[in-house]
């Protein structure tokens, strides 16, 4: 009796042990819960919905991204710049070395603005850096509020050991549920 005991107890502790290792990982490695804050990525993102975020894949253009600051502070922004790459914005436009690409996903938001106004201001990357290309593992983020947005054109580019993973899909609230599919449509504009 006591040794169907003793294994039955050692069979629930490895498969709890198993449980407590795989939440850790998942929570803690690969999918991580995080909760927005401010309305810089307004109309993508909400303020206070809840996000997962994973660590492991390769960042593209247009994916959203959490990152952290050397000052402590953390955002969630749109990567518009890859390293080696020379951006800039000339009447709503954004430019990658020199050709225009298409940003779908601020279509609405530059229809809705009044007429006469810029959306997003222009501007070169010598005008937040020494040169006009970024580093090789820097990028350029931007807030989708574009008016309203502290991002990569008030504290530069970032690096990527400042990059903490992708936001993937927003859980809560129900009614903003979705998966976060990536935007990497980047298609250069005929002119």
């Amino acid at each position: 009796m006591m040794l169907k005991f003793v294994d039955s107890f050692w069979s629930w502790l490895k498969i709890i042990l198993l449980a407590v290792v795989l939440v850790l990982f998942i929570r803690g490695f690969i999918f991580i819960p995080l909760e927005v804050e401010g309305n810089s990525m307004e109309n993508t993102l909400q303020q206070s919905d809840h996000l997962v975020m994973e660590k492991f894949s390769k960042i593209e253009r247009f994916d959203l991204i959490v990152f952290q600051l050397k000052d402590g502070s953390t955002y969630i922004k749109r990567v518009v710049g890859l390293p080696g790459e020379k951006i800039s914005y000339k009447k709503d436009k954004l430019y990658i070395n020199g050709k225009q690409v298409a940003e779908n996903f601020l279509t609405q938001a530059i229809a809705n603005q009044k007429k006469g106004l810029q959306y997003t201001s222009d501007f070169d990357l010598q005008d937040f850096q020494n040169g006009d290309k970024l580093g090789n593992n820097e990028y350029f983020v931007m807030g989708d509020n574009r008016k309203v947005s502290k991002d990569s054109r008030s504290f530069g580019p970032i690096t990527e050991k400042e990059i903490l993973g992708k936001a993937r899909m927003i859980y809560y609230p129900i009614s903003h549920f979705k998966i976060i599919k990536s935007q990497n449509s980047e298609k250069e504009v005929n002119k």
